[in-house]
């Protein structure tokens, strides 16, 4: 194996076992007189799951997951260990990536707008492949790392999206310009990349973006350079309630790369899956840290709407600056589940904010929730997107710890695929056997790897 991730890394559990018992196990060891930060149980079985269902969806695609998304360490060493690559947005999340021994050529400095030090950073640590949809980000490159191999990133023509991505890309007809500008300073432009963005909702998008993408492949041979290298980006769901399922945007995808990409004409292929791999690995748990009441009569309050005498305003023990910092990146908080159920149970319009003192730091409105107390814990499922990569802002709340666990069958699953074998009392028929928390694709943890990611420069 790679050695990127070992058993000291997680907690190994019985079959069977869910984030949720997990949580409600630590929850029940905590000490009443804790501080009762916020936390976080991550089962990377699931996402080990996430990942093989992607090689079977899209075979000729190579995953490279966006640090951004979760940059932390144990979903970090784990895609690691599955071989795949890692898209960074800066040098921060380079570095972090390379000190878990990550090579260079398996890291995209995908960021299309780039500090010189950070570029001058990754030319020292040997990391080549980057971004640009613009001449002045051109040229920052050729001045500060004439070695690098560049993506031209295009526009993709889809549905509107706040994601602060989809104001990213060249469009086509600023392509021969840029190809030009690159050829006159002698830059190396080895592929298109694109990038839907995680509010995309047609599966066509897809579709129009590879045929676009085609075009500009057009313009570069035109012009001399030999591209061989496609990025479609990101844009797949993470939970299975979104609109266009993981499996009908893949079909499209297939389609379009057999249509513009077909196999065998040298173009490798790359994506960026974030929300799609981390989503629904990661629940998280927050306690109330105070709480207020607003009578019905007073502006602002839901209670009468609601029929109820009155509104509640809770704090919680993280907020929009930390573990909830999806609410920044156009993602709409998890329903909030209870750790347990007071009685009387009669459900009251709420409000969720993060700890006291920040206005600003509003989570959710319009929840209906029973009345709580000081001290209780709500849970959230299906945070794992953008809620632990997101720097500290204005003083932010502590990072929440993170435990990290996996069933023993999931943890053979990776042993198998890297090709190490299993130990003697296990055989190979126990690893393809149902895994935990939703294991339905046992059959794709049963054939050899689709592919061995290794690097594409």
């Amino acid at each position: 194996m790679n050695g990127y991730l070992n058993e000291s890394n997680f907690t190994m559990v019985e079959e069977g076992f869910t984030t949720r018992e997990l949580l409600e196990n630590l929850l029940v060891g905590l000490c009443p007189s804790s501080e009762q930060q916020a936390f976080f149980v991550a089962d990377l079985g699931d996402i080990v799951k996430k990942h093989l269902r992607f090689l079977k969806a899209l075979p000729r695609v190579k995953p490279y997951f966006p640090v951004k998304c979760n940059s932390s360490g144990g979903v970090l060493r784990l895609l690691a260990e599955l071989g795949a690559g890692f898209a960074c947005a800066n040098k921060t999340e380079i570095a972090a990536v390379q000190s878990i021994g990550v090579p260079a050529d398996k890291i995209f400095y995908s960021s299309p707008c780039k500090q010189i030090a950070h570029i001058k950073y990754a030319a020292s640590r040997g990391v080549r492949l980057m971004a640009f949809d613009n001449e002045v980000e051109l040229g920052k490159v050729a001045r500060s790392h004439p070695h690098a191999r560049m993506l031209l990133g295009i526009a993709a023509d889809c549905s509107p999206s706040a994601h602060p991505s989809m104001m990213f890309g060249a469009t086509l007809k600023s392509c021969r310009r840029l190809l030009e500008a690159a050829k006159e300073q002698a830059v190396e432009v080895v592929g298109i990349s694109f990038h839907l963005g995680s509010c995309s909702l047609e599966p066509q998008g897809f579709a129009q973006a590879v045929a676009g993408a085609q075009l500009a492949f057009d313009m570069g041979a035109e012009l001399g350079y030999r591209m061989h290298l496609l990025d479609i980006g990101g844009g797949f769901p993470g939970t299975e309630d979104a609109r266009a399922q993981f499996e009908e945007i893949a079909a499209v995808i297939n389609s379009a790369l057999d249509t513009y990409f077909p196999e065998g004409c040298g173009v490798e292929i790359v994506a960026r899956p974030g929300r799609y791999y981390v989503t629904s690995a990661f629940t998280l748990a927050a306690s109330i840290t105070a709480k207020e009441e607003i009578p019905a009569e007073q502006p602002g309050s839901d209670g009468e709407e609601s029929g109820s005498k009155k509104s509640l305003v809770y704090h919680l023990s993280d907020g929009i600056y930390g573990a909830f910092s999806c609410v920044l990146f156009d993602s709409p908080c998890p329903k909030p589940l209870l750790h347990k159920k007071p009685c009387p149970d009669h459900l009251l319009c709420s409000s969720l904010r993060g700890p006291p003192g920040r206005p600003e730091d509003q989570i959710a409105d319009g929840v209906e929730l029973p009345e709580l107390q000081d001290g209780d814990w709500l849970i959230f499922q299906d945070m794992g997107a953008y809620s632990i990569a997101v720097p500290s802002l204005l003083g932010a709340c502590p990072q929440p710890q993170v435990t990290y666990a996996m069933s023993r069958l999931a943890w053979e699953a990776v042993q198998l695929r890297q090709g190490k074998p299993l130990p003697a009392e296990d055989d190979h028929e126990s690893a393809c056997t149902p895994l935990s928390c939703g294991w339905e694709m046992v059959e794709s943890l049963c054939v050899p790897p689709v592919f061995t990611p290794a690097g594409i420069i």
